[in-house]
């Protein structure tokens, strides 16, 4: 009698590298660990209709100077969709590079024992950085084939020390201009609900910021792995920076829509928290 898998033993091997998936790709592994196959794929909502217009996410320019216009694009758009792309936001194209570049050098450097990584790598729940191989890790039935640096940077930043020195000025730098993106996008939100422009910040909307740098390596069986299983956004606000590559789908009218990357622009997602303040 062949003997019972012991999945809890490879989840902690895993977890003793300290170099997550990246160490798995990095090893040259052919052949696809068990904890990350997928025992069957997620099941692909299908509409009982074709849509009759063009699944495209909206894409905003906030620096149009039309306020009223771009107020009603975004109300249109966080009612309709839940999501839409911004450009005009103000961010230097140099500061999105240079966190996009710097988090993946972090990545793809050496893990294993005395490296940066092992010096990061925890699943402790209220460490402000941290980096690790799935957060869940040990609940959800499949692993995800992803790595992911986290930084807690407000309202509680860490000290600078703490953060890792391939990508510490980035990320500090990044982290600031994304916080004053949002606070203009929770002004447009507000305006959006036909509010005061600072009620969303009054209520403390804006206080929290977490930065999540996911990165998925070269799989060597893709068709049987998933990068992020389906889930929604528990905050308030979601800005999300894609790199070049893609693979993001949102659902919408019960439909998977493909979001194409857009140079220069940011995903902007109504999280959890603000619809149902929005409700």
């Amino acid at each position: 009698m062949a003997a019972a898998y012991d999945r809890a033993a490879d989840l902690r091997a895993l977890d003793a590298t300290f170099s997550g998936v990246r160490g798995l790709f990095s090893s040259g592994v052919t052949d696809l660990p068990r904890i990350f196959r997928v025992a069957a794929p997620e099941p692909v909502p299908v509409a009982a209709e074709p849509p009759s217009r063009a699944t495209t996410v909206p894409v905003i320019d906030l620096g149009g100077g039309d306020r009223a216009a771009v107020v009603s694009a975004v109300r249109a758009a966080a009612a309709e969709w839940g999501f839409f792309q911004v450009t005009g936001h103000g961010v230097p194209e140099a500061a999105m590079a240079a966190a996009v570049e710097s988090v993946r050098g972090f990545h793809e450097a050496d893990g294993g024992e005395g490296s940066e990584k092992a010096r990061l790598y925890s699943r402790e729940p209220g460490k402000a950085v941290k980096y690790h191989c799935n957060f869940d890790l040990y609940q959800s039935p499949v692993a995800n084939w992803r790595d992911t640096l986290y930084l807690r940077m407000a309202p509680d930043p860490p000290a600078p020390a703490d953060l890792p020195d391939s990508c510490r000025d980035s990320l500090l730098e990044y982290a600031k201009q994304v916080k004053n993106l949002g606070n203009t996008l929770f002004e447009l939100l507000s305006e959006a609900l036909g509010l005061k422009p600072s009620y969303l910040a009054d209520i403390d909307c804006n206080q929290g910021q977490i930065i999540l740098s996911h990165y998925y390596p070269p799989c060597p069986q893709p068709e049987l792995a998933i990068g992020t299983s389906r889930h929604s956004d528990s905050g308030f606000l979601t800005i999300l920076l894609q790199d070049e590559i893609g693979g993001l789908q949102i659902l919408h009218d019960d439909q998977w829509v493909d979001v194409t990357p857009t140079p220069g622009a940011f995903i902007v997602n109504i999280a959890d928290l603000l619809q149902e303040r929005g409700a």
